[in-house]
């Protein structure tokens, strides 16, 4: 049995809260409104922020991320996604920084908010990128020096994820 759950501000420290759905055979008023809601809409009303502890980080420094994910409407909001996952974050356009293949489940899901809600999330990208090898022998490789991009998003269809954000890192 799950407790009551706050209203609004949700915190927690890894993204895989977000991962596993409450039970979706109950139909609650929540789940009615968010219905009435279009997706076009949720997706404009839902924002999402990033942050990171620096601007600058030397080579093999892990990089600590804070997420947010906003709704800004007074009413809940619900948006789908085509598989499991629910959002997910990049490295220069590399899922989780790694060339791995990732195994998600099908089934789809969504990204459901109450009315005003706030999701943050917390994770740490240890400064590597991962690499799969031939023969399977994974190698983790330190970035060169450079300018790196950092994106999070909502996991929607497409190759466009919206909404997302975006910043910018260096590697020194």
């Amino acid at each position: 049995m799950v407790g009551p759950q706050p209203p609004h501000d949700t915190e927690t420290n890894g993204y895989d809260d977000f991962e596993t759905e409450a039970d979706d055979s109950r139909y609650s008023v929540a789940t009615f409104l968010a219905a009435l809601v279009p997706t076009a809409l949720a997706r404009r009303v839902v924002s999402v922020s990033l942050e990171t502890d620096r601007d600058v980080y030397e080579r093999d420094e892990p990089v600590e991320v804070t997420v947010d994910f906003k709704n800004r409407f007074p009413l809940p909001v619900s948006i789908p996604t085509p598989r499991q996952r629910r959002w997910g974050w990049t490295i220069d356009g590399e899922l989780e920084a790694s060339d791995e293949r990732r195994y998600t489940r099908s089934r789809p899901s969504a990204f459901r908010f109450s009315g005003g809600e706030r999701k943050q999330v917390s994770f740490t990208w240890n400064g590597r990128f991962e690499r799969t090898a031939e023969r399977g022998m994974d190698e983790s490789v330190v970035p060169s020096p450079g300018e790196y991009e950092l994106r999070v998003f909502i996991a929607t269809d497409g190759d466009r994820y919206q909404p997302s954000d975006a910043t910018t890192i260096r590697i020194r």
